[in-house]
Parts: structure tokens; C-alpha cells; sequence
């Protein structure tokens, strides 16, 4: 993907957080972006119609309100559309929602992302891009996590999907020759964020005066990264496409590489943040204390994540680096404005 021409782009999840953003700074490129969304209601519906409103701003966005599962017109937008390049944001979110309806996971980030990789087999797409998790590192306490490591322990039905989905994709671009990379993105925030996300939920409860629940009796690290290094990282890697690695080997295989165009990186801010921290900051950019609800860590919660992002430094030249006291403010002052809440 050169910067100076233009391309068509299919945005999986465009209504979505991360792909709300993406497809804004794909746009704002002057290419040509297709998305597609459920607008399923894990979370609230009308934030996602808010952030789809922006982009049908813009003549070179279209969108379709399709699901990963509808095979047949996934595979149909392809063959109308066809994409040069595919970047699958779309699945179903949340650790512990897994836990609640482990089939909706199976259906969109198993079965979806099948069609996905069936629509890029069959069209000549140039690069496909996919969204991988920290999650799948699970029981892994080696820091800071590297996508060298093995990741066989997952310990939630989201991160197995994730996991899976590294692998389907592996299996897809050693088969067919499909250029693909797989990113694992670390605990994302900022303006637009998630209401199901810590941020989004802590912000809520402190203004409303309501207690927050801190898990893991706040002993809990995160690797916070701001939502528009995510996106950087995200552009630059689809303009990086994956070639076999030709010192690959299979007496010693990298987890990150292969023989096939095939790569994966972590996208994480390279700062692990103590979660008592996080809230700090935030109670300062409130100006108003928090009420805390100590709670014991839930399951298929990871303690810490830490991602090593030397290789997407040095491969695509970026790493995150946007402070938590820079994000939260910006977040902050979006929340403020999107349901008018005045400071007092």
C-alpha cells in the first residue's frame, strides 16, 4: 500500500473502536475504504452509529451492515468489491463475556474469520492484516511478552480464538501464498474507547459517584496503549507486506515467522503501568476522588501484560509512545464532550 496512491481497503469492525479510527485515518489518505459492522449490542448500539455517522461524511467510505458468519455475502463483497487490501478488526470482544457466551466467539472469530480468509484466497488481495491479542500470551510470564514465545496456554475462549486465528491465518498463507500479518494488540484506549473497557467504566462510576470495581486487589499491569498509536502501527504494517523468511527453519521454528508471507507483532505502548496508577491519573484529570470496590482477579484475567515491540521498530520503524497522562487527558475531554458533561 503506497502512500501516494490510492487504495481500495475492506475494514472489518469499522463500527467498532479500533476500526472507527482506522477507517478515519485510512480516509483521511484519500483511499478507498469499505467497512463492514453487525452493530450487534454487546455494547451500546448508538455509540457505534455516532462513530459510523463521522465517516459516512465521506464519499470514498462505504458500508455494509453484514456479520463475519453470513458467508455468502461476505464472499459475494469480495467478488463485487474487489479489495486490494483486507484488514479484519471484527470479532467478539471481551475475556469475561467469553465466559458468559463461549458460542459467540466460535461463530465470529472462528467461523467469521474463515470467510475472511476464503474472500482473500479467492481475490487476489495484496495483504491481509488481522487482529490478534495480548491475551493470547495467557499463562506465559516471561516479560515483556515477544511474539517469540510460545503462546499454547491460553486461559480464556477469546484468546483461544485469538490464538486460532494466528494459526488459521498461518495455515492460509502457507496454502495459497496469502500475505498476512497478525497484530496482538496490548489493552487499547482513547477517545471512542469501549464502554465494556476499565477507562470507559472507571470514568462512569467516579462521575456518577459510584464505587469502581478494581480487580486482583489492584495488583494488576497493564500495557496501555493510546488508540492512535494503535492505528499508526496498524497503517504502517499494511504498507509492510510479509515476505517468507528465507533463514526460517522448522528444526527451530519462530513463532513470529515463517516460511510463508507470513508475520506477527505486538502493538503495546513498551510501559507497563500499575492499574493503581492508571486510576490516579485519571482521578487527577476528574478532579475527583475515585470510591474503590477491591475485588479478587476474575477469571481468564492475565496479572500484567508488557509487550516487546523490537520488531515492529525495527521492521516498520514505529513504536508506541503516547504516556498515559497524554491519553486519559484526551479521553477525558472526548467524554466530557460527547455527553455533555460540564466540569464543576
Amino acid at each position: 500500500m503506497r502512500e501516494e496512491t490510492s487504495s481500495k481497503i475492506l475494514v472489518t469492525g469499522a463500527a467498532g473502536f479500533i476500526g472507527f479510527h482506522l477507517c478515519r485515518k485510512l480516509l483521511e489518505a484519500k483511499h478507498h475504504v469499505v467497512g463492514i459492522d453487525n452493530l450487534n449490542d454487546y455494547y451500546d448500539v448508538s455509540l457505534k452509529e455516532a462513530r459510523l455517522a463521522q465517516l459516512k461524511d465521506d464519499d470514498n467510505f462505504h458500508f455494509f451492515r453484514l456479520s463475519l458468519e453470513e458467508k455468502e455475502k461476505i464472499l459475494g463483497l469480495f467478488q463485487q468489491e474487489k479489495f486490494d487490501y483486507v484488514v479484519n478488526l471484527a470479532a467478539q470482544a471481551g475475556v469475561r463475556y467469553s465466559l458468559i457466551n463461549p458460542y459467540a466467539y466460535i461463530d465470529s472469530n472462528i467461523y467469521g474469520f474463515l470467510n475472511i480468509l476464503e474472500g482473500c484466497r479467492h481475490h487476489g488481495v495484496k495483504h491481509l492484516v488481522f487482529a490478534s491479542s495480548s491475551s493470547v500470551y495467557g499463562l506465559n510470564t516471561t516479560m515483556p511478552f515477544s511474539t517469540h514465545h510460545n503462546v499454547d496456554h491460553p486461559i480464556s475462549l477469546y484468546a483461544a480464538t485469538k490464538k486460532a486465528n494466528e494459526l488459521m491465518a498461518h495455515t492460509y498463507s502457507y496454502l495459497y501464498g496469502i500475505p498476512a500479518t497478525g497484530l496482538r494488540f496490548f489493552t487499547v484506549y482513547g477517545p471512542w474507547g469501549r464502554p465494556d473497557m476499565a477507562l470507559f467504566l472507571f470514568t462512569r462510576a467516579i462521575l456518577e459517584g459510584k464505587p469502581i470495581e478494581v480487580f486482583n486487589f489492584g495488583k494488576m499491569k497493564r500495557d496501555f496503549t493510546y488508540i492512535d498509536d494503535i492505528v499508526e502501527g496498524v497503517v504502517k504494517v499494511l504498507a509492510r507486506v510479509p515476505k517468507p523468511e528465507t533463514q526460517w527453519s522448522g528444526d527451530h521454528p519462530d513463532p513470529a515467522a515463517s516460511c510463508a508471507p507470513y508475520k506477527l507483532y505486538n502493538i503495546g505502548n513498551n510501559n507497563p503501568v500499575e492499574l493503581m496508577k492508571y486510576i490516579e491519573v485519571l482521578e487527577l484529570n476528574l478532579g475527583k476522588k475515585a470510591e474503590k470496590n477491591f475485588l479478587p482477579i476474575q477469571p481468564g484475567d492475565v496479572p500484567a501484560t508488557y509487550a516487546d515491540v523490537d520488531d515492529l521498530e525495527k521492521d516498520v520503524g514505529f513504536k508506541p509512545s503516547t504516556s498515559i497522562e497524554e491519553g486519559i487527558k484526551k479521553f477525558i475531554e472526548w467524554y466530557r464532550g460527547y455527553y455533555r458533561i460540564d466540569e464543576t
